[in-house]
């Protein structure tokens, strides 16, 4: 392996995947998301990129535990016990596997992510 085979998030160009959440995840609104993702390992574990959102409401689940690292935006997580976090540019944190609650975004939201889902 050599220098090429690293990943420069900031100037790798991708293919952007657009989409709307499905229903059955959905509060408030219909927030259009965007995917860049950057990176994902050969094992399929170990994912990159950048995704954003606008506002709008829904449902989370995480079976990977996943860095963020917000770059512009506001957004609240709460747990199922309904205690929030307000995360906005500049924020940067862990949400681990087994995380369960909501995700509201209250102004467009871009965040950077590295996950890994372990294998079962």
């Amino acid at each position: 392996m050599n220098i090429n085979s690293i990943v420069d998030i900031s100037n790798n160009k991708t293919e952007s995947e657009h989409y709307h959440l499905d229903d059955k995840k959905l509060i408030s609104g219909n927030p259009a998301q965007t995917v860049d993702n950057h990176f994902s390992s050969p094992c399929e574990q170990f994912h990159c990129g950048v995704w954003e959102s606008e506002k709008g409401s829904w449902k989370i689940n995480y079976t990977e535990s996943e860095y963020c690292e917000i770059l512009a935006g506001i957004s609240v997580i709460t747990d199922e016990n309904g205690n929030t976090m307000t995360v906005k540019e500049g924020s940067r944190f862990v949400i681990p596997a087994g995380f369960s609650g909501t995700w509201e975004v209250l102004d467009s939201c871009k965040k950077i992510y590295v996950m890994f889902e372990a294998t079962p």
